[in-house]
Formats: C-alpha cells, structure tokens, sequence
C-alpha cells in the first residue's frame, strides 16, 4: 500500500451475484476498489469471505486483476456472500441479497483502523449495514477516517431505514445516488414541488455535504459541489447489462477528484467510463484510460 493519503479504502460486501449464464463476482464496494485499481489508483478493500471454495476464488479473482487482499478478512462460522440475480429486464436488474453470509461480519481489526484512517477517500454503502457487527466496524472506522468520506447510497430494499441512511449521511462529505434514490430521500422532507436540482442542492445543504452526484442512467449524471451545479455528456451505447456502470462511474469520479482534475471533466470522464461498462457483461470489464478518453472525443 503506498503511502498515506495516496490511495482510496472501500468498504463493505465482496459476493458472487449468480446470473442464470453463471457466477460472477461483485459486491460495489469490491467493484470501485477495482475500477480503481485499474486506473491506476491504490484502492484498500475491507471485507470478508468465508473460508469455503468460494472465498479462495474471490480472492483470487481480486489478486489476479492487481486488487490489494491483504484487508480481506476470513470467517470460518459463515459463507461467502452470494446474490441472486435477476437480469429479465436488462434496465432494471432485481437482487436477492442471501443474508447472513461472511460480509455481516466485517470486524474493525487494527489493520482495517490503518487502512481507514490513512486513505485519501474511505468510500462505503448503505448495505453493509444491514447486519449490526458490520455497521458497528464501520461506524468505528468513519470516526477514525481522516480522508474523504464518500457515500455510494446504494439502496437494497428492504436493508435500510430512514434513521441509518440519516445518520451516515451525517457522517458524509460526498454522497452518490441515482434518480430512484433521490426520490426516495428527498420524500422523507418536505420537497414537493422542488425540481430534481433543488433536491439535490437541499440534501447537500441539509447534511452539510461538499459535493452531491446524482447519476440518470442514461441520460448522464449531475454533481453539485461548491462551484455549483455541473451536468455531464450523455454518451449512447448498446448496453449489455447495467451491472457494475455506477460502480465503475464512481470510481472515475474519484480518480479525477483526487487528481484535481475540473469538475466537467470529472463528470464526463465517469459517465464515459459507465457507459462503456455497460457494453460488456458483467462489473468489472478491463476498460483502458485510452479507451475512455477516445469514447469522450
């Protein structure tokens, strides 16, 4: 791991999501630390898996694509996490997330409070929490964290309630969503009649939050930081599945915001990045820099 403050810490579930064509890994955690990684940023990912065949593959998966799995935890009482998947409708795949599996299990060692507190960004989810020993470990390491703190909502009904996303929100400086999500929070206060702009702009403004991004699926994404609101390209392609493009747009964000790169540029170069996830199947396609800049021009 390099040095302190130049590399990111995700948090949170690694799984197999069985598809009907077969297994493949993800998690979105597990997802941005390898988009990362594969842009060239260090990403730390702090997980566990069962000590079962399944775990052994994982990590192996996550070592041959260049991912760090040195915080990778082990647990010999319960499995490494599978989804079922639902891809009947290619826009709008459905989840059955098996609970307890290993993930629900994350525990703070001293090394997961290293990682954490030295990381440039700490970046976490909402479904990490839907166990109390998980939740706990990461309540911990967000108090330590010096970095960044990002927020990828990500919500996996029925694993959230109103009070968690509250209170992690509170403990935010970036937080993602997507259109459906905004809609969700945002109905918890009184917005009707508010634009989706000023629901994003009120949820930044009530959590005391840098910066908020909303993605719109294909129509592309908004990021409302102090300069103001910035709205992104909107990139066309043939998608194969939607599996792992918010994941991937994540991490293209924060690679350009830990280079300081404008915040157009940011936008555009993570939406190009999704977008093209979304040409293959599966989360994790290796898309080259080359590739990202070309589809952008």
């Amino acid at each position: 791991m390099k040095k302190s403050g130049e590399y990111v810490c995700c948090f949170g579930e690694i799984l197999w999501d069985m598809l009907p064509s077969g297994k493949l890994p993800g998690g979105a955690p597990m997802n941005v630390a390898l988009h990362l990684q594969n842009l060239g940023i260090d990403a730390a990912m702090i997980s566990k898996v069962g000590t079962d065949s399944l775990g052994d593959e994982i990590v192996e998966f996550i070592r041959k694509k260049g991912g760090a799995t040195d915080w990778i935890q082990r647990d010999v009482q319960h499995s490494t996490g599978i989804v079922e998947v639902n891809i009947s409708n290619r826009t709008s795949v459905t989840y059955n997330i098996v609970h307890p599996v290993a993930w629900d299990f994350i525990t703070d060692t001293p090394e997961a409070v290293d990682a954490a507190r030295e990381a440039y960004a700490f970046v976490f989810g909402t479904l990490a929490c839907r166990d109390e020993h998980s939740r706990g470990a990461l309540l911990h390491l967000l108090d330590v964290a010096k970095g960044l703190k990002i927020y990828d909502i990500n919500l996996r009904p029925p694993h959230y309630s109103k009070e968690l996303i509250e209170s992690l929100l509170q403990k935010s400086d970036i937080v993602k969503m997507n259109e459906d999500e905004l809609e969700i929070v945002s109905s918890w206060y009184d917005t009707t009649g508010l634009t989706r702009e000023e629901k994003v702009s009120f949820i930044k403004k009530t959590f005391n939050l840098k910066a908020a991004i909303i993605t719109l699926g294909g129509d592309g994404a908004l990021f409302l930081d102090e300069q103001g609101l910035h709205k992104s390209k909107v990139y066309k392609v043939e998608v194969k599945d939607t599996i792992g493009s918010g994941d991937s747009f994540l991490a293209g964000m924060i690679k350009n915001i830990f280079e300081k790169k404008p915040p157009e540029y940011a936008l555009n170069y993570a939406c190009a990045l999704g977008a093209l996830v979304a040409t293959h199947h599966g989360a994790n396609p290796p898309i080259k820099e080359s590739e990202i800049l070309s589809f952008m021009n």
